[in-house]
């Protein structure tokens, strides 16, 4: 029994200095374009405007995703303030969690030694870790849909209770939709496109009966209309444009112009398991092997899960690396089964991570030659020690691993490869911020933030800098430029100027105003004659007021 609570005191422990080490970055780094601006700036005006029900951003309606992420993150504005880390607080809390509920999960389904090496992996994985320290919402809902795939796979296993296992799918459909809540119809589109992939496998035809779809349906309803009723009561165009163009037209169409080819996500899959890239065709292997014995194959359906994600995502004309991110708990669980009890196969994987490790601190000195006129040297220069010191950690994480794995001390392994890997993705990251005068405007914000005077109009001139708002703590009025706020702009047209005539009118006429614009802009508009007095501007803004 000491042996136990020694053991358990020393999970504890461990648990406790990996989230200190998880949270304790959120305030470290500027905000940078565009998703952590946009996803900073919506809450922000939520508590401003005291409407909650309508997202906008920029003073302008915007319905491309659903509310869950703005009420979270403003929720933590209301109470601790408009910061960095409380910005980006829901994707940290939600990334953690993910990484807890990939242990627990993977415990209960294959023992408790692969639910410690499922949560390491997961800790570790370079995508996972990166995503769960960025201000978008893709680790919201990855955590939400994984989480219920895995409270699917409890519920099912053929050691839990029956009363257990309902306990289970009610709370694998509150999960879906809070998914749906998160970022739309995928949370559950494709959870219902697994269990009917992984039914016609298995032929496990009683398992759409057990999941009690009309059950659970009322749950999501009960959950989800609320908001949906009253955006649309408050908002009639809202449902045309979020269900259809922001589905149907996102996934068949090029319109979102991000159009990526079909192999796109191997890549992304390959770089974002590291450091455990030579464990992922077992992983699959062990997810594809049937064990005969038990009725609900979990890591089977698991397989499916990450296998018809992966796929629906390279089908699909829109893409962003970070769309792959809700298959990472189902790999990270399934390289859990495949490397507990084998700490030859950790052997390799430590090995992998060193060649990995080598490669990255050959290639670090090259990262100057990504110099540009925007992005100058000097700035990549200032980046390469945060990448020698990410790569030098998974470097002496793989050595390390490599070690322990050959003493047999397979856990002692996956830990120090686990934290080599989360060192490498956040030198990767906090050193980004060696980059943020350019891609974040908190420079300028911070300038000329002293010198505003409430009520004097600001103006955004062909251009959109997503940052500035929330640094300001006040919208702008968009000049020419539309793309993402062009849908709201036809609903309130008066808040925008829709050319450069009207801006330089609207300039003449005002007794006294702001803007910001690019430098090629600036030097069109002074070149006019335009009377601008300068009052800060680096490579890609330049910001003025009227003398």
């Amino acid at each position: 029994m000491r042996g136990l609570s020694d053991a358990r005191r020393g999970t504890l422990l461990l648990a406790f200095a990996f989230a200190l080490a998880w949270f304790g970055t959120l305030e470290q780094r500027r905000l940078i374009n565009p998703d952590e601006g946009r996803y900073a700036e919506i809450p922000r005006e939520m508590v401003a405007s005291g409407d909650w029900v309508t997202p906008r951003l920029n003073g302008i309606k915007y319905f491309e995703k659903p509310a869950l992420q703005y009420w979270a993150t403003a929720a933590a504005y209301t109470a601790f303030g408009e910061h960095h880390w409380t910005a980006r607080l829901w994707p940290a809390l939600t990334g953690f969690l993910g990484i807890l509920a990939t242990g627990f999960a993977a415990s209960r389904l294959f023992g408790a030694p692969a639910g410690l090496i499922a949560a390491a992996v997961l800790a570790g994985s370079v995508l996972w870790n990166v995503i769960g320290h960025v201000n978008t919402l893709d680790m919201g809902v990855s955590f939400f849909l994984a989480a219920a795939v895995f409270a699917l796979c409890l519920a099912e296993r053929d050691e839990t209770p029956a009363r257990e296992g309902a306990r289970w799918r009610d709370g694998a459909w509150l999960l879906l939709a809070l998914a749906v809540l998160s970022k739309g119809l995928i949370g559950l589109v494709l959870p219902a496109a697994t269990v009917v992939a992984y039914i016609l496998w298995q032929r496990d035809w009683g398992l759409l009966a057990r999941i009690r779809p009309w059950r659970g349906l009322a749950i999501l309803v009960a959950v989800t209309a609320p908001w949906f009723v009253a955006v649309s009561l408050a908002n009639p165009e809202f449902a045309r444009f979020f269900f259809i163009h922001e589905h149907f037209e996102r996934f068949l169409t090029k319109s979102h112009g991000r159009y990526q080819e079909v192999w796109y996500f191997v890549p992304i899959l390959l770089v974002g398991i590291l450091p455990w890239i030579a464990a992922l065709p077992g992983a699959i292997a062990d997810g594809w092997r049937a064990r005969p014995a038990q009725r609900f194959q979990p890591q089977r359906f698991l397989l499916v899960w990450a296998v018809l994600v992966f796929a629906f995502f390279s089908a699909s004309s829109s893409k962003l690396a970070s769309y792959i991110l809700p298959i990472f708990p189902a790999l990270a669980a399934l390289a859990g089964l495949h490397l507990a009890g084998s700490p030859r196969r950790l052997a390799w994987a430590a090995g992998a991570a060193i060649v990995v490790a080598a490669a990255a601190l050959a290639f670090v000195p090259q990262v100057v030659k990504l110099a540009n006129p925007t992005v100058p040297a000097a700035l990549y220069a200032a980046y390469q020690p945060w990448l020698y010191g990410g790569a030098t950690a998974l470097l002496f994480g793989g050595v390390a691993a490599l070690a322990w794995s050959r003493r047999g001390r397979e856990l002692a392994a996956a830990i120090a490869l686990a934290a080599g890997g989360f060192a490498f993705g956040q030198g990767f990251l906090l050193g980004h911020d060696s980059l943020g005068s350019v891609n974040s405007a908190h420079d300028v914000a911070v300038a000329i933030a002293p010198q505003l005077t409430p009520g004097v109009p600001f103006y955004s001139v062909d251009t959109y800098d997503q940052t500035l708002q929330f640094y300001l703590k006040r919208t702008t009025t968009m000049v020419s430029y539309r793309d993402e706020l062009g849908f709201g702009i036809e609903q309130e047209p008066a808040r925008f100027i829709p050319d450069i005539p009207a801006f330089e009118a609207t300039w003449r006429a005002a007794p006294a105003a702001w803007a910001i614009m690019s430098p090629a802009t600036h030097a069109t508009l002074a070149a006019k004659g335009l009377r601008m007095e300068e009052v800060v501007r680096d490579t890609r803004r330049v910001i003025v007021r009227k003398p």
